[in-house]
């Protein structure tokens, strides 16, 4: 917006408000087509009904480890944004796919009924288009939404969803017990094997050694036999060890590496790095989220997200197979050192049978392993038992809440959220369109806009009238912008001598013809003897204003068909003649009249005390220079917020560039609304016209002898 100096700078409140006021047509238009838009386009699109299934779900205890015990699970938002995309992965929308025949159903939602849809594109339209997972913050509860234009179709996918959702849970919740216990029964087969096949050996050396009598579990004090038989424990500690260790690379090995992720804050991964970590990597992937709903994706902003995200996960794989990794080393180096210990008790063995107890340490050693293998085989035993006791109690990380049920009225479109956002996006777009064209706007506004570009005094201001000449025209608050420029003028001309005044404007239709009409009443109403000559030949308006014939007039005059005397019009109205533009066709003024112009004035300043012209538009208009060129001064009509204010400054270089004097500017046509200059300089009018009008304004003499009370007959 422009100040009153015409820069722009920045605007306050009373500005922006002042704005809104000129411009609130502009704005209501702009607000009304968009509602309009809204209403219709709202109309004409599709009718989505929503359907909801809730499902609680519970972070799993963890992973069956065979000889730690199980600990409790905890809410943890990372492990619900783990669940959302879980329920939106394929896995599970494929299932639901495929049992509902969704590709043939959405085919024919889309108009092409007869078709099958590809299964990808129907997991992307059904993930894109139709479901929306949500969950209320710090809650475990998770909302499964479901959007379709039917409304049984959008409740059987919802309740179908958790149906798969619940039964992937519960067998993921007992996948990992089911395989420990796979596992464990498996050592436990192998471990009976060895212990049936010591114990033959044991039978074996008891008959060649002649010893049936001897008890296997006798201790004896010798300090190699309680050495081996601690060598032995160590072994048979190693040897679990490293079952337990086999049993978790095994199992994590044979987990698809796109699926690891979603192990990270589970007990099978204890790793803080890799938690940390995903933890980053969920956080970026948010961020993709949401810059994805709001810019386009060759945005920088998003393109930066995604770069983030994709580094994070390249780093989160690394060190998931790093854990791998580490998970097979540690598994090695434990049967390592099995291997080791079990290269030392045969060593020690050797020894203990080459002294002096050769012939008992056979036996000894043999029924020794027979109780270690023993021991380990009842230790394997009572675990497996236990497991198998915690697997059968029931696992609840997930129940079902309610069922969808279809949906009576449609959820979308939202006509009360559609039309309160055309509303107010119409004000919005309406304001900044409003406020874009007030700081594009380079008309001249004001009194200070035009004395400080135009270096002119401004005379008067006018305000704007639906119809200037209508019967109000004599009320004493609207003929008073028209007395302030009467006496503005006599001020600017010199006392006592005969002036002729051509008004003049940069383009049409500015008010030129009204103003001057009615200031030329009111100069014959104070007693000046005022000429009015209508001098816009191509478009004139005095005439009509009148009420009387167009020709004779100025054309027939200058052409040599009339004289001036006949072409005069006697008192139009009290102290004013009036001469018409005439009516020879095609006539326009030129050089060639230039001189008999300057005759015609010459001596009609002889008779006139004030000739007042009224000119066609400066800019295009030849004829305007040559009024201006035999006229005494001039008055500059500049029209509020009309012309450019380089096209203003240009009709004023033209009439400059004549040495005809510019006596100063009028300001038309300037809402009254507007708080701009027509309210400054009427309002302490409007206040003592009120006085008149109520009858105690007086001290002004008989009403005959008010010249003030002339224009208004």
């Amino acid at each position: 917006m422009a100040s009153s100096s015409g820069t722009k700078e920045s605007a306050s409140l009373a500005d922006l408000a002042r704005v809104l006021r000129l411009r609130w047509a502009l704005i209501a238009l702009i607000a009304g087509v968009v509602l309009v838009t809204t209403l219709v386009v709202t109309a004409f699109l599709p009718r989505w009904y929503l359907a909801t299934a809730k499902v609680a779900v519970e972070k799993p205890e963890g992973e069956v480890k065979l000889f730690q015990a199980q600990g409790s699970g905890a809410y943890d938002p990372y492990f619900m944004q783990d669940q959302f995309r879980t329920m939106q992965a394929e896995r599970i929308l494929y299932p639901v796919i495929d049992r509902l025949d969704l590709s043939t159903k959405l085919a024919a939602a889309m108009g092409a009924p007869g078709t099958t849809l590809p299964k990808d594109i129907t997991y992307r339209f059904l993930v894109n288009k139709m479901l929306r997972v949500e969950s209320q913050r710090s809650s475990s509860q998770i909302d499964i939404n479901v959007y379709a234009q039917q409304p049984a179709l959008a409740a059987d996918i919802a309740n179908e969803i958790a149906r798969v959702y619940s039964d992937d849970r519960i067998a993921l919740a007992t996948s990992e017990q089911r395989e420990g216990l796979a596992q464990l029964e498996k050592e436990l087969s192998e471990q009976e094997g060895k212990v049936t096949r010591q114990r033959d050996v044991v039978e074996k050396l008891r008959k060649d050694l002649n010893i049936s009598g001897v008890d296997l579990n006798a201790k004896y004090s010798d300090m190699e036999i309680e050495t081996l038989r601690q060598m032995q424990n160590s072994l048979i500690a190693l040897r679990v060890d490293a079952i337990g260790r086999k049993t978790r690379w095994e199992r994590f090995r044979s987990i698809p590496v796109e699926d690891r992720m979603g192990l990270v804050n589970s007990e099978l991964i204890p790793d803080q790095n890799i938690q940390n970590l995903l933890q980053a990597y969920l956080i970026a992937d948010q961020k993709v989220t949401q810059l994805k709903a709001r810019l386009g994706e060759a945005h920088p902003d998003l393109v930066a997200a995604i770069e983030s995200r994709a580094k994070i996960k390249e780093q989160l794989e690394a060190l998931l197979r790093g854990y791998e990794s580490g998970l097979e080393i540690a598994y090695k180096e434990a049967e390592a050192r099995v291997d080791e210990l079990e290269s030392q008790l045969a060593k020690a063995k050797v020894d203990q049978i080459l002294s002096a107890r050769d012939r008992m340490r056979p036996f000894d050693e043999a029924a020794q392993t027979l109780d270690d293998e023993t021991r380990l085989y009842s230790t394997l035993k009572l675990t497996l038992r236990q497991r198998e006791i915690d697997f059968q109690v029931p696992k609840r990380t997930i129940e079902i809440l309610n069922t969808a049920a279809p949906a009576r009225r449609p959820s979308r479109p939202n006509w009360i959220l559609n039309i309160a956002s055309a509303i107010a996006s119409g004000l919005v777009l309406g304001v900044g369109v409003a406020l874009t064209l007030e700081y594009f706007d380079t008309s001249l506004r004001d009194v200070a806009d035009i004395e400080d570009r135009l270096k002119v005094p401004v005379l008067g201001v006018i305000p704007h009238h639906h119809e200037p000449m209508g019967p109000e025209k004599d009320e004493p608050e609207e003929a008073e912008p028209y007395r302030v420029l009467h006496t503005n003028l006599n001020l600017a001309l010199k006392p006592g001598q005969p002036a002729v005044i051509v008004v003049f404007s940069a383009g049409p239709a500015e008010g030129k013809s009204t103003t001057i009409c009615r200031l030329a009443h009111l100069m014959g109403a104070y007693g000046e003897r005022t000429l009015l000559i209508d001098g816009d030949l191509r478009r004139p308006a005095q005439h009509h204003l009148a009420g009387c014939p167009r020709s004779p007039g100025l054309s027939e005059v200058l052409s040599g068909k009339c004289d001036i005397d006949a072409a005069i019009r006697k008192s139009v109205v009290p102290g004013v003649d009036l001469l018409t533009s005439g009516g020879v066709p095609g006539f326009s003024l030129s050089l060639l009249f230039a001189n008999r112009l300057r005759e015609l004035f010459a001596s009609l300043r002889t008779r006139y005390d004030r000739i007042m012209l009224d000119s066609p538009p400066i800019i295009g208009v030849s004829d305007s220079s040559l009024l201006a060129g035999v006229a005494d001064g001039a008055i500059l009509l500049i029209q509020h917020r009309r012309n450019p204010a380089s096209m203003v400054l240009r009709a004023q270089q033209v009439i400059v560039g004549l040495k005809t004097p510019i006596l100063g500017a009028v300001l038309t046509q300037v809402p009254r609304g507007s708080g701009e200059d027509y309210g400054y300089y009427t309002q302490a009018y409007s206040y003592y016209s009120g006085r008149d009008k109520r009858g105690d304004g007086g001290g002004r003499g008989k009403p005959g002898s008010d010249p003030d009370k002339l224009i208004l007959k």
